[in-house]
């Protein structure tokens, strides 16, 4: 089984986060981590690089984080991220964000940095991993329109929590729809992960957001909810969509985890 996208990174595991990993790896064949701003970045890639061909990583810029940067700093992450290509094999999380990001003149600069950095993926041929959060599918909607206009050819809409209607065309279009934890109470998500085919669907935590359990933190193993939930809306045995997620992991982001 795979986590394609959670934050070990994150302040949730600096007591246990070595412990974390490890009970990950009793299940899991391997997870994606993503780096969110950059000094999380150099994080990533160094718990990456202490746990390879376990940990993989991602780097972007989630959109909350977008006001904190500068034109020369955001250049100069855009420098380190692709002296760091080799290592990573995403760039995300990046997108919209109209939950958080509501002020025009900061929703115009979260724009211009999205396009920049689906620029800088397209530069590097790596995959987008795209954050789309708003009230409803407005954003979801909205980023579908511009990776298209901007001629996208690979990317995960990570944590897909839209309507049936846009996931189809996401899956339409050729890209990858990453399937939440937070599947187990959403049957917005259930409809979906029914009804887009298996050749089209990524697994994910999320954590330490998004735990299945209210009252626990999320961890990686835990994707083993969204495997069920998938096999279960399909009619499909665990084992049949284990074996399909890992050929699009290894389709979607270009390595392999045999």
């Amino acid at each position: 089984m795979l986590d394609i996208h959670c934050h070990l990174t994150f302040k949730e595991y600096d007591t246990d986060r070595e412990q974390v990993i490890a009970d990950a790896k009793q299940s899991l064949r391997g997870v994606v981590i993503s780096g969110v701003e950059p000094e999380d970045a150099k994080r990533a890639v160094a718990l990456a690089t202490a746990h390879q061909e376990f940990i993989f990583v991602t780097l972007g810029l989630h959109p909350i984080h977008v006001e904190e940067q500068s034109d020369q700093s955001l250049e100069a992450y855009a420098e380190y991220i692709s002296e760091h290509k080799r290592e990573i094999v995403g760039i995300g999380e990046i997108g919209l964000d109209y939950y958080w990001i509501r002020d025009p003149l900061k929703v115009k600069r979260m724009h211009e940095v999205f396009v920049e950095l689906l620029g800088l993926a397209k530069e590097l041929r790596l995959p987008a991993v795209l954050h789309l959060r708003g009230t409803g599918s407005e954003a979801i909607e909205e980023g579908l329109k511009i990776v298209l206009d901007e001629d996208v050819k690979h990317a995960v809409f990570h944590c897909f929590t839209g309507k049936l209607q846009v996931a189809e065309l996401i899956a339409e279009e050729g890209y990858f729809l990453s399937i939440p934890t937070s599947i187990v109470k959403s049957k917005s998500m259930k409809k979906v992960a029914k009804r887009i085919p298996l050749s089209h669907l990524l697994t994910e935590t999320d954590a330490p957001y998004l735990s299945p359990d209210e009252a626990e933190r999320n961890v990686p193993q835990k994707v083993a909810v969204v495997y069920e939930e998938i096999a279960r809306q399909q009619k499909l045995d665990v084992k049949t969509v284990d074996e399909e997620i890992e050929r699009n992991f290894e389709r979607g982001f270009g390595v392999s985890v045999s």
